[in-house]
Formats: structure tokens, C-alpha cells, sequence
């Protein structure tokens, strides 16, 4: 399948991969492209990469080059939402996101797909919300040259999944905020909770239509809820009004606006207290107060999720526990963090 030849025999000889130099700290990147003709000048320069001997390729019917394979397996791990950058860099090609959105990964398929061995695909954690044209993965046969059958498993795997990545594009949401609490209801504190919320909301391209305020009464921010989805809303936030405190009745409220299949309770810090629930179709979530005071918190791992048209279980929720610990750091990085993953 190869032979090695010394570098001082090669002149005249086509590079059969693309050949890597490292500059610690400085550069790393291709030095020589699949398919140069080695001249006599580029043989001290290849002797520094560390390249005494240069492979020669002798490729039988069953075996296929690491730029072929890469070619192959990108394009079945791409699926809705993504596309495949440009052509094999030193073996390897990336998958981009083809629009802004959140990214979805068959973690089962990803695993059956990387326990073959001779393959790899690296992505990105599931549910992390990305950019046009982010990288997502990377992908590429691990040797030189391998048998097709290994690459032929790996495409089917992908195949059967319909794309192990993916990129979810995200509602456009008509939000109703239901800003709950006697001490804001009254006037003796300033409301904080709907600059925050309307923020979050419009960085994914929703908005607010309609703001409500109400007092600690289960009838008021059942009514004001009605309020909302009377005024064209088709996702619900409440805010504070989620802990044991007597006064704390907003749970109840929106289950007594109609709210069905309620899922109280979350494995998050911050966010313990979160509440998800649905009022026929319109999704409700119930923020509690940290919200207020944390930059990033439950809401940031759901809402998006919630817009792509999930439907949040206790399942879901439960899942959340493991990476569901924010560090608190003095300079937020969310999303690149470990938060939610």
C-alpha cells in the first residue's frame, strides 16, 4: 500500500498528502499541498519539517486516501443547517453553520461513528446556540491511507442519522412578559426584570408585544397571562414569584391561566426554581428571581431550545444536572463554557 523513499530521492517525485510545519506559538498551517512536485531546493526545508523519507502510494481498488475519506464523511455528517468548508486542509475538512441557530448533535450516532477507530469527528456540545459560518466539527481519516470499508461504516452511520449535526433555526417568538410581585406591582421597588428579559429575547430574534405587571395574587397573573395571549403572544415569561415564600404564587397562577404538562424544578444553579409549562401550544416559562441578579442562568439553556420547537420534559430537565453548575465567572464567556453541557 506504501513504501518510503529518503527525501534526498524524492526530486521530481508528487507529494501524495499535505505536509504540516509548526512554528511554536507562531504558526501552523501547510507547508507543502497534496500534489507538489518535489524540487531539489525543497529538500532542506522538508529535512527541518522532520521529513528524512517521503511516501510513495500504491492504492489497491479497496483502499482510499485520507482527502477522499474526509470528502466523503463531511458530507454525510452535514445535515439540515450546514454545509462543509472548502477542501481538505492536511486531511481534514470542517463543517460550518450554514445560518444562525442552535446546534443539534446525534450523540449516539457521533459516538458509533468515532468507536470505529480509524475515523474522528470532533463537534461542538449539543444545544450550543452558534453563528453563520461558525465552525461546528471537524473531521478526517486518522491514517494517511485506510481500507474504504471503514469509511463506508462511517458514511452509513452519518447516513442513518440524516446528518449527525445539525443547525435548528429558532422561532421568531411574540413574547408576553408577566412581571409578578407586590413590591413592584406597587411602585415601592423598580422593575428590573423586563430590560433583562427583552434583551435575551430580541439577541434571538424575537420580541416583545406585550408587558403586564402584577401583584402576588393567583387571579391577577392568571388574568394578565390571558392578557398576553389575548394580545397576540405565543411565548409566555413570567418573572419572580417561584420560591417557597408565602407570598410566591406565580406557579400557581399559571396553572390556573390553563398551563398543562408543568415542569417545576431544575438540576441548574442558577435556576433551580425555573418552571416550563404549556398553555394549549404557547409555551410558559416561569423565571425566578435570580434572573434578576445572574447574567446567565436556566433561561439562557431553554429559551433557545424553546424556539426551535422542543417541547421541555422533566427528562430534558434532568438531563440538565450534569454541566448544570455555572462557575460564576468575573468575565461571562457564555456559550464558550461548560455551562449546560
Amino acid at each position: 500500500m506504501t513504501k518510503t523513499i529518503p527525501v534526498e530521492q524524492a526530486v521530481g517525485m508528487v507529494l501524495p498528502h499535505d505536509i504540516t510545519e509548526i512554528r511554536s506559538e507562531e504558526f501552523k498551517g501547510r507547508a507543502f499541498r497534496k500534489g507538489h512536485i518535489i524540487q531539489a531546493e525543497d529538500i532542506e526545508r522538508l529535512k527541518r519539517l522532520g521529513k528524512d523519507n517521503i511516501y510513495v502510494l500504491e492504492l489497491g481498488p479497496d483502499d482510499i486516501h485520507e482527502n477522499k475519506a474526509a470528502e466523503l464523511m463531511a458530507s454525510s455528517l452535514a445535515g439540515p443547517g450546514t454545509s462543509v468548508s472548502g477542501e481538505p486542509v492536511e486531511g481534514k475538512l470542517n463543517i460550518v453553520a450554514a445560518h444562525d441557530g442552535l446546534l443539534k448533535i446525534e450523540v449516539e450516532a457521533l459516538y458509533q461513528f468515532n468507536l470505529l477507530g480509524e475515523v474522528m469527528c470532533a463537534t461542538l456540545h449539543n444545544n450550543t446556540p452558534v453563528k453563520q459560518g461558525e465552525q461546528l466539527a471537524g473531521t478526517r481519516l486518522i491514517p494517511l491511507v485506510s481500507k474504504r470499508g471503514v469509511v463506508n461504516a462511517a458514511v452509513a452511520i452519518a447516513d442513518k442519522a440524516k446528518g449527525i449535526l445539525k443547525v435548528a433555526q429558532l422561532k421568531q417568538a411574540k413574547a408576553g412578559l408577566i412581571i409578578t410581585g407586590n413590591e413592584v406591582f406597587h411602585g415601592r421597588i423598580k422593575d428590573a426584570f423586563e430590560p433583562v428579559l427583552r434583551k435575551k429575547l430580541e439577541k434571538l430574534g424575537s420580541e416583545v408585544v406585550a408587558v403586564r405587571f402584577a401583584p402576588d395574587d393567583i387571579e391577577t397573573i392568571a388574568a394578565e397571562i390571558k392578557a398576553c395571549l389575548d394580545a397576540g403572544a405565543d411565548l409566555i415569561v413570567t418573572s419572580g414569584g417561584m420560591s417557597v415564600d408565602p407570598d410566591d404564587v406565580t406557579r400557581q397562577g399559571i396553572a390556573k391561566a390553563g398551563a398543562r404538562d408543568i415542569v417545576y424544578g431544575t438540576p441548574v444553579l442558577p435556576g433551580a426554581m425555573f418552571l416550563v409549562g404549556y398553555i394549549g401550544e404557547v409555551p410558559v416559562l416561569g423565571l425566578p428571581a435570580c434572573g434578576m441578579f445572574h447574567k446567565i442562568t436556566v433561561f439562557d439553556l431553554i429559551l433557545p431550545r424553546v424556539l426551535c420547537g422542543e417541547k421541555i420534559t422533566r427528562h430534558d430537565m434532568a438531563l440538565l444536572g450534569h454541566g448544570g453548575l455555572c462557575r460564576q465567572c468575573k468575565t461571562c464567556a457564555y456559550p464558550i463554557c461548560g455551562f449546560g453541557k
